[in-house]
């Protein structure tokens, strides 16, 4: 059998391959997100998390898509950088809604005993 007759599963094979690197590229940086968002919103509890680290991604994801107005570059590490600063912005709502909630239910609390004693 030639090496010209496989030809027309390689190629389908290859795009495949390509396609799925390029996704995974994507939203691979997502993914260990998913699980500390659903557990803030579970909890309601944001103390393990840092916005810190936020502020630096998206100040990292910003700059590259700077960069990129520049010098392109592929475009899966372009939407890997807005898919990022989607997700970053999602997760700083996410931590700001609870600890403001749990702020005012500080807050309410200690007026609350104090309008008593």
């Amino acid at each position: 059998m030639e090496a010209g007759g496989l030809e027309w599963l390689l190629v389908p094979m290859r795009q495949l391959v390509s396609w799925g690197a390029a996704g995974a590229m994507v939203f691979g940086g997502v993914v260990p997100y998913i699980p500390q968002y659903r557990d803030i919103r579970r909890t309601q509890n944001a103390e393990g998390f840092s916005t810190y680290v936020c502020l630096v991604l998206l100040v990292a994801n910003i700059l590259r898509i700077l960069f990129w107005f520049g010098r392109r570059f592929e475009s899966p590490l372009l939407w890997q950088s807005i898919i990022m600063i989607i997700t970053m912005l999602l997760m700083l709502k996410l931590c700001t809604e609870v600890r403001v909630s749990n702020e005012l239910n500080i807050k309410r609390r200690s007026f609350a005993v104090s309008r008593w004693c």
